[in-house]
């Protein structure tokens, strides 16, 4: 069992990317805490996946068929997850979300001179518009409930870097960090905190589909850079939203997280 800093039971959470990877792994790991997890992506296969691993452990979790760059379908998903019951007995509750993780995301790379303008579209679409989105529906739903909360968005170590091919990747990650860093002071008064968590090379579905001999060499490339010897899973990004999500964050806002196995150091 978490220890007491790390209990959310009771609380709700909705995330988003919930069907692989990262968000599969976050869904699980606060649905081990104790939350009511709401799974959000546009996977619906994966959507399912997810949450039977999570009734086969024990917890409770929704799913939604979500488009992120659909502002109506976001606003519907978190009003239906904010007025879902979380009582033990489904009595009714006032509507509350406690937790936001808005992960869902895609990659893309391309040389600048090489980028075109759908390229550079769907990925702010997605990787930024779609975050904007959801976090301002989590916010007015929290702002609403009046008991705070916490919200965590998804960057990259991209924002830290330069890497050839990151450009559209790299600019919408970027965009994150300044929503959350101004959502954060925005917010603060109303008892909810922003943050962003920014991994490293992560072992996912999304970031192993591509040509296998490119992927090994990023592998051992990351696996020379980092003191600790290892590269990333989806769990050790889980972990750290976990903690921005739960009370032994309460006087963390406005900050990044940087979970990259010691490969980037920004001060």
């Amino acid at each position: 069992m978490p220890v007491k800093a790390y209990d959310l039971t009771g609380r709700t959470a909705f995330i988003t990317g919930a069907a692989s990877g990262i968000g599969r792994a976050t869904a699980l790991l606060l649905s081990e805490a104790g939350a009511t997890v709401h799974c959000a992506d546009r996977d619906e296969q994966g959507l399912q996946e997810t949450a039977a691993l999570i009734a086969k452990a024990g917890g409770t979790a929704h799913t939604y068929l979500l488009d992120v760059t659909d502002r109506a379908q976001v606003d519907r998903a978190i009003a239906t997850a904010a007025a879902t019951p979380t009582g033990p007995d489904g009595t009714p509750t006032a509507p509350r979300l406690d937790i936001t993780a808005a992960i869902a995301g895609v990659m893309h790379s391309s040389p600048v001179l090489e980028t075109r303008d759908e390229d550079l579209d769907r990925v702010l679409n997605i990787n930024f518009k779609g975050v904007l989105y959801v976090c301002q529906a989590a916010a007015r739903t929290m702002i609403d409930a009046g008991s705070g909360g916490s919200i965590i968005t998804m960057a990259s170590g991209a924002v830290d870097t330069g890497a050839p091919g990151l450009l559209c990747y790299g600019a919408a990650k970027a965009a994150v960090v300044q929503l959350s860093k101004t959502l954060a002071t925005e917010l603060g008064p109303h008892g909810i905190r922003v943050n962003v968590v920014a991994p490293g090379w992560i072992r996912t579905p999304m970031t192993t589909r591509y040509d296998t001999e490119k992927q090994a060499h990023t592998e051992r490339t990351m696996l020379r850079m980092s003191p600790l010897g290892r590269v990333g899973e989806p769990d050790d990004i889980a972990q750290a939203v976990l903690h921005l999500a739960s009370d032994a964050a309460s006087f963390t806002t406005g900050q990044i997280l940087r979970p990259n196995g010691g490969v980037a150091m920004p001060w």
